[in-house]
């Protein structure tokens, strides 16, 4: 099996030198808290938000409803999992009956006592909306309110919007590594 690697940033965020602003919504968006049974919903819209990206080539866990579904067992059932901070997004038109899941966060405790954002997924038509800095300030405002100092997360340097994101917000490339993922051919 062939292998290629992949470059990604490990970015931190001081919580103590930054003023989260406040969460804001575009109308028909609002926050949904965790819960066990949205698991599904999370798992889809991080599909949804993944499949098509080069975080897929990365984690092929993302190509799959079922491998997301198994990634978020996987962070929910941890003992650092911080299920106050994890929250999905909702979006309802004017004309639907039923909102739609549209976006997603999680984040877990590290052992250096940093807020660990694990994932942020927004899909791809509800993108360029503001949505994920909105996400990002919902699940940082609970992190410091557990009184967490400072908050670390994982970007692949090629996805430029997002390290562009983590960037004008005030993370700071603390450490670079490479991933090994197996060469997919279709």
């Amino acid at each position: 099996m062939s292998l290629t690697y992949f470059k990604r940033y490990q970015m931190e965020l001081d919580l103590q030198q930054f003023d989260i602003p406040t969460p804001e919504l575009p109308t028909g968006y609002r926050f949904v808290a965790w819960t066990d049974s949205d698991l599904d919903k999370h798992a889809s819209i991080k599909h949804e938000s993944f499949c098509n990206e080069i975080d897929a080539n990365v984690f092929s866990c993302f190509r799959e409803f079922e491998g997301c579904q198994l990634l978020l067992r996987e962070i929910t059932s941890r003992s650092n999992f911080l299920p106050d901070a994890t929250w999905m997004l909702e979006y309802k038109s004017p004309d639907s009956e039923y909102p739609v899941s549209v976006g997603t966060i999680q984040a877990l405790v590290d052992v250096q006592q940093r807020g660990a954002i694990q994932n942020i997924g927004i899909h791809p038509q509800h993108r360029d909306k503001g949505l994920g800095s909105s996400l990002l300030f919902k699940c940082l405002t609970f992190i410091k309110a557990r009184g967490i100092q400072r908050v670390m997360l994982e970007v692949t340097s090629q996805n430029v919007g997002a390290l562009r994101l983590y960037e004008r917000l005030g993370f700071r490339i603390i450490k670079t590594v490479y991933k090994p993922a197996p060469i997919t051919t279709y």
